[in-house]
């Protein structure tokens, strides 16, 4: 994860959404990225339970944009994905300048060998450590994991190490 690049628009998939609305987390999107993309599959994966936070709050989000794509790429489509996360790699594949917020593995297996650059919700807490916009990154890990996002201590140990917490 290079998050030495500028990175300015991301296309989003519906865990990380949902993870970061459940953790109180979504504010960090509109902080760090000028555009944030979120595909008609995952808006509908997001939306379709009513009684969830992010199903709640996705169709008043004012810094969202909802896109819908005509198709999916057949780079992707190969690789036998979910509707959302296909449609996030797809739009990342074919526009450059975006990054795709994934969590899924066979997503970001899929985006690794295709070079899609991604971010997972992890790293996006990294990227808002280093960028200054939350102080320490271990409230925002435990919110996560409290949301619903498993991670490992080998994961949460390069986290921590990544955002300069590893004392």
């Amino acid at each position: 994860m290079n998050l030495q690049m500028p990175i300015e628009r991301v296309v989003v998939d519906a865990s990380p959404l949902i993870i970061l609305f459940k953790g109180q987390l979504e504010q960090l999107l509109p902080k760090l990225f000028n555009e944030i993309i979120v595909p008609a599959a995952v808006w509908e994966e997001v939306t379709d339970s009513k009684e969830d936070i992010a199903a709640r709050a996705l169709p008043t989000t004012s810094w969202v944009k909802r896109l819908e794509l005509s198709e999916i790429s057949g780079e992707i489509f190969a690789w036998g994905l979910g509707a959302g996360e296909s449609e996030v790699l797809s739009y990342a594949f074919n526009h450059h300048q975006y990054w795709a917020i994934v969590d899924d593995k066979a997503a970001r297996r899929c985006a690794k060998t295709l070079r899609i650059r991604t971010l997972g919700t992890g790293g996006l807490l990294v990227l808002a450590k280093r960028r200054g916009v939350i102080p320490s990154i271990i409230p925002a890990l435990k919110a996560i994991e409290c949301a619903g996002l498993w991670l490992s201590q080998d994961v949460i140990k390069l986290l921590m190490q990544q955002a300069g917490e590893d004392d």
